[in-house]
């Protein structure tokens, strides 16, 4: 967990972000596909948007890891130590038990499995052995522009690829309204169009967040990215987007104390590996236990309950071990070996 009760703020809200995500599975998106037996005592249509947030704090963290490491390469192995060995684990145990429980459709062979350690296996159209990944994959592109944004002119150049970015989202969204002529999707996809404003509102936040004085630039960029949401996705999603931009912002300046509780920092600790663990393990648990009769609300919670000790122990025993030691490898092979350490422990959407 984070030392500081602003990075633990942030943490408590992905394990936030990460449970409506689980509960959206287990309850709305589980009954789209396979159909509960009977009806669950309560279901949340809304979960998904947990996934939102989480790439909203990941602009937050994006910013924060490129100012506090010097070199390219810092910033890289800080977020593969951050990301891969969380990810491997929670890959083979989902492909490990889904196959011993059984989930029709949702099972992949072992070529699949291969090219799924890359993490970007969506880009040479290879299924995911987890519906979830998808967003790591979002979350790398996002790094490697803003990596390569920041590095080209700082603070400045990363805030140009995120006005570019919105003013691009725009001019796809005109063609589509005005002119019925979708633009082509691979600059969608590359550009991050559909989320950019998301991450460009954590990327606003973090600045906004550690100025003594409103930026006006950064609160420019905050503007335009609801606004851009407005536009593209609809007024409630610019609501809920104002909305989080009040909570995070408020993390980020520990104003929040009821985000301090125990068991919500325990939650944020795991939000990465629960997030990774949940889905279609926990579908695998739900289809079974139905299948013997167990109510879909017991197989619900079984599965919510199994999830979190997965979490909880992917946590332990390899995220969180794995992470210090790659780093220190790193910086004992490194001419510069204090590379900054990574400010906050937590979940990508990825």
């Amino acid at each position: 967990m984070s030392s500081s009760p602003r990075l633990a703020q942030l943490d408590a809200l992905r394990g936030l972000a990460a449970l409506a995500v689980v509960l959206f599975h287990y309850t709305t998106r589980y009954d789209a596909l396979f159909g509960h037996t009977s009806a669950p005592l309560a279901s949340v249509p809304w979960g998904h948007v947990g996934v939102n947030l989480f790439f909203m704090i990941s602009g937050f963290v994006i910013f924060m890891t490129l100012e506090r490491t010097p070199r390219p390469m810092d910033f890289v192995v800080s977020r593969f130590s951050r990301l891969y060995p969380a990810y491997w684990g929670a890959l083979l145990l989902t492909f490990a038990l889904t196959h011993a429980i059984g989930l029709p459709g949702k099972t992949v062979g072992w070529e699949t499995l291969l090219v799924n350690v890359s993490m970007v296996q969506g880009v040479f159209g290879v299924p995911h052995v987890d519906g979830v990944y998808w967003t790591l994959e979002v979350e790398l592109l996002f790094y490697a522009w803003a990596l390569l944004s920041h590095r080209a002119g700082g603070a400045h150049g990363l805030r140009l690829f995120l006005f570019g970015c919105l003013a691009l989202r725009l001019v796809y969204l005109g063609f589509s309204t005005f002119w019925h002529i979708d633009l082509p999707w691979m600059g969608q996809r590359w550009l991050l169009l559909p989320s950019i404003a998301w991450f460009a509102l954590g990327v606003a936040i973090y600045r906004i967040s550690r100025a003594e004085v409103l930026p006006r630039r950064d609160a420019g960029l905050a503007l335009a990215a609801v606004l851009v949401i407005a536009l593209a996705d609809g007024l409630e999603l610019a609501a809920l987007a104002a909305v989080f931009f009040v909570l995070l912002l408020g993390a980020a300046r520990a104003r929040w104390t009821w985000l301090a509780h125990p068991v919500l920092l325990w939650l944020g600790a795991i939000s990465y590996t629960l997030y990774l663990l949940h889905e279609n393990i926990g579908w695998a648990v739900i289809r079974r236990l139905e299948l013997w009769g167990v109510s879909a609300n017991l197989a619900i919670l079984a599965a919510f309950v199994l999830s979190l000790a997965l979490a909880h122990v992917l946590t332990t025993w390899v995220e969180q071990p794995a992470m210090p030691w790659i780093r220190r490898r790193y910086g004992a092979a490194s001419v510069h070996p204090h590379s900054a350490p990574d400010p906050v422990s937590g979940a990508a959407p990825r």
